[in-house]
């Protein structure tokens, strides 16, 4: 893993983008991560924190840095992973556009771009920012359970963008069953987050003392 962006082969390169708050990151995201690189033949996954998530209160959210060094230990030890601080470090509310146009601006238009998130998440994308323009920028990875239907998502995307099979597909994850909100129950519950998240990242919650209020 490394800070600085990952170098691409040539023109046409497949980049992967997980964004997330990733309060906190766990096996879920690193497991869909890895099947999206694999399946999807990426040559790198980058794992984008967000910074001001524009569905959630900010009070809700664990401070950026706490998520971002969360994150960095989580992904360090896999070569083709690597983690920008574009949307923690922006000022503005954190938008897939945005991030999506920068990643573009940054490799010159060279790349094809992959965004992986939750099935669940690409039900609400005609609520996106430019999510015409966003559809047309980049391909989605829709990680999802097993036995998750196509019917909805093509029941409440297709109406907004009918060629929506083309930009999205969906990839089943069994360890989608694991969330970040079960992990923080658990914390503040006092019970076991072991397997859940890296031993790193479950150590680092223990000594921040997240979770616990």
């Amino acid at each position: 893993m490394s800070l600085l962006l990952p170098k691409i082969d040539g023109e046409g390169s497949r980049i992967g983008i997980m964004g997330g708050t990733f309060d906190p990151i766990h096996m879920g995201h690193l497991v869909t991560a890895e099947q999206a690189r694999e399946q999807f033949q990426l040559e790198s996954v980058i794992f984008v924190p967000a910074g001001k998530p524009t569905h959630k209160k900010e009070k809700e959210v664990t401070d950026p840095e706490h998520r971002y060094l969360m994150t960095f230990l989580a992904v360090i030890n896999n070569p083709y992973f690597s983690i920008s601080r574009v949307e923690i470090d922006s000022v503005e509310p954190s938008y897939t556009i945005n991030t999506v146009r920068f990643f573009l601006e940054t490799y010159q238009q060279k790349v094809k771009i992959y965004f992986i998130t939750g099935a669940d998440a690409v039900l609400d994308i005609p609520t996106w920012k430019d999510y015409q323009e966003l559809l047309e920028k980049c391909t989605f990875i829709a990680a999802s359970r097993s036995g998750y239907s196509l019917e909805k998502l093509k029941d409440k995307v297709q109406p907004y963008y009918p060629d929506i099979f083309e930009k999205v597909h969906l990839m089943e994850i069994p360890a989608m069953a694991i969330s970040s909100t079960f992990i923080r129950e658990r914390v503040k519950e006092g019970k076991t987050v072991k397997y859940l998240t890296p031993e790193a990242v479950e150590q680092y919650i223990y000594k921040s003392k997240l979770y616990r209020v």
